[in-house]
């Protein structure tokens, strides 16, 4: 589908979306709260505001690059309408979950619990990506032969920019005044080492022989979220792989995941991802696990 600010490749078997370029000039089409099923990158070129993920608030300004995954919550709040370039894709045109090793995006760009969900591009950066964005927009007007191995390839250089890009940027922040206590970073360690068995905030004061007070306090500071919201995002993330890559069933995944019941693990993945495990797994998740 091609029309003068959007060009689309619609998957052939099920005839849902596999990339989209689209630009935006001076609108907001993010005006209400977002829940899709692909992953989309929002590069704000003119505009600034403010825009809600995952429940969080987030200031912006132009030159903002944001990065969603598949049901991340998102909406924009501008102060003017908005100008960039977008770009969506879904799992079955590039899993980011199997090329983690060569693109490295997963956990930097995507499902970060840790960071805002956006980078910000400078001068040089925004060459390169434009250079990409032209590159792509010429191989789907052309539809020649490997079209989409070639299209992959620009998306992985794209992906692999902006998460260079947020690799360098976090770790300037790091050394700033402000820079993430010694306390945080155990607790990321923490849950990444425990999240399938210990899902209490409470849990995780007491390996760190702290309050949760003071715990919760230190996380809302340099998180903004607390550290229930941070063990409910890491396990919706696992969750979210092993439904995409598995065929695991839903009973097995909670369990897992420390749920000993599959239907509170049902309830609790709605909550959070606001579709049920098996919808998830329908629209992104197994037996699309061969795609590119």
């Amino acid at each position: 589908m091609t029309t003068e600010n959007s060009l689309t490749i619609i998957h052939p078997e099920t005839h849902n979306l596999d990339l989209r370029i689209f630009t935006m000039d001076n609108e907001n089409p993010y005006n209400i709260l977002q829940r899709l099923n692909y992953y989309s990158l929002i590069w704000i070129k003119r505009g600034e505001g403010s825009v809600k993920a995952d429940f969080q608030d987030y200031n912006f300004t132009s030159g903002a690059l944001f990065a969603f995954a598949p049901y991340q919550p998102f909406i924009f709040f501008p102060e003017k309408e908005l100008s960039g370039v977008v770009i969506n894709f879904h799992s079955d045109f590039f899993c980011i979950h199997q090329h983690h090793k060569e693109v490295a995006c997963n956990g930097v760009l995507f499902n970060n619990i840790y960071q805002p969900p956006f980078i910000m591009i400078d001068e040089q950066t925004a060459l390169v990506l434009e250079t990409l964005l032209s590159q792509m927009r010429a191989e789907m007007l052309t539809k020649g032969l490997a079209q989409h191995d070639s299209l992959v390839s620009y998306l992985k250089i794209y992906l692999i920019t902006a998460s260079r890009v947020k690799a360098a940027q976090y770790d300037i922040s790091l050394q700033s005044d402000h820079r993430e206590p010694r306390m945080l970073q155990t607790l990321k360690e923490l849950i990444e080492d425990n999240f399938r068995i210990k899902h209490t905030a409470g849990d995780y004061a007491e390996m760190l022989h702290v309050t949760s007070k003071s715990l919760g306090k230190a996380a809302k500071k340099h998180f903004n979220k607390t550290i229930s919201d941070l063990i409910a995002e890491r396990i919706i993330i696992e969750a979210k792989r092993e439904l995409y890559l598995t065929d695991r069933s839903v009973k097995e995944i909670a369990f897992t995941l420390g749920f000993d019941d599959e239907y509170y693990f049902s309830r609790f993945f709605k909550k959070q991802v606001d579709v049920s495990p098996q919808i998830y797994r329908q629209t992104v998740g197994f037996g699309r696990g061969n795609s590119f």
